[in-house]
């Protein structure tokens, strides 16, 4: 019997949507979606602008409510969110360390550890508004990373950032995921920076056109009916094999031999490395 949508083997899933719709009115921004994420994955969301990927994001957060379908949790799921934006008064008088003071189990420690492992320890004392775009999504970045997250949901966390900031960024949450163990669901509109540690791809437009690794996807016939041949062709590919294999938090599980080298392979389109495909074993999940 064929697989259900939206199933994968492997480990019991952290987060499943099954035939989730919802809607305002009579207004349907999502039909029939299915999403499941296993622990120590990292998929990321892509769609064009109204696509419902933000609506998806919190009905995963379980800030909305399906019209249709449901979604499931596994008992005990901690969630960290990073929002697309965060709104501060101008006027109000409030520190990094005091808006993180803000968050579920933060204390001193944990606040000053949090932001010197995104790379922001500097910002402890100085005021929010005060912040660039990158320097503020590190710092939610941290706020996410408090409540000792499963599940880290990243809502367009690269919006306001440049281009060198967004590389640096993704980078960033992919080391973060390979410490911690946790799961990642990261939202972009940014299609042609897909981040290249990303174990499966998801084109959402209100429903699921495609899933896949990301070379999969960007030869879909969907994903360039949606998003035309050009975008298609920037998801560009960087193919990575190992004699060796990684399990669900990316550690490796089994090396070669000593002093036997690793193999590489490069692709390049349009000049610039933007994905990062690997054909090595995962364990626990379908490669």
């Amino acid at each position: 019997m064929p697989a259900e949508p939206g199933a994968r083997s492997g480990p019991e899933p952290l987060i499943r949507a099954e035939r989730v719709c919802f809607g305002w009115g009579r207004t349907e921004i999502l039909h029939e979606v299915d999403l499941a994420i296993a622990p120590g994955e990292l998929v990321t969301l892509v769609g064009p602008n109204g696509a419902g990927k933000t609506t998806l994001a919190r009905l995963v957060l379980g800030l909305l409510a399906p019209t249709r379908g449901r979604i499931r949790r596994r008992p005990g799921l901690v969630v960290g969110y990073m929002p697309q934006k965060l709104s501060v008064e101008p006027d109000l008088p409030i520190t990094v360390r005091r808006l993180l003071s803000l968050a579920r189990g933060a204390g001193r420690g944990s606040i000053e550890a949090a932001l010197e492992e995104v790379g922001a320890a500097h910002l402890t004392d100085s005021p929010v508004q005060s912040l660039s775009g990158g320097e503020l999504q590190r710092v939610l970045l941290a706020r996410a990373l408090l409540r000792e997250p499963h599940l880290m949901v990243l809502d367009e966390p690269m919006r306001g950032v440049d281009v060198g900031g967004q590389v640096e960024l993704y980078r960033l949450v992919a080391d973060l995921r390979r410490r911690h163990g946790c799961a990642v669901l990261l939202v972009s509109h940014d299609l042609h920076l897909v981040m290249a540690q990303t174990d499966r791809v998801v084109c959402l437009n209100r429903h699921v056109c495609c899933e896949g690794r990301p070379e999969a996807v960007s030869a879909h016939p969907e994903y360039r009916a949606l998003l035309g041949p050009l975008a298609a062709e920037s998801l560009a590919l960087y193919t990575h094999r190992h004699d060796h294999e990684h399990g669900l938090a990316g550690e490796v599980v089994g090396a070669p031999p000593h002093g036997h080298p690793h193999q590489h392979g490069h692709e390049h389109r349009h000049g610039r490395h933007l994905g990062h495909a690997h054909n090595h074993r995962v364990t626990g999940k379908q490669p």
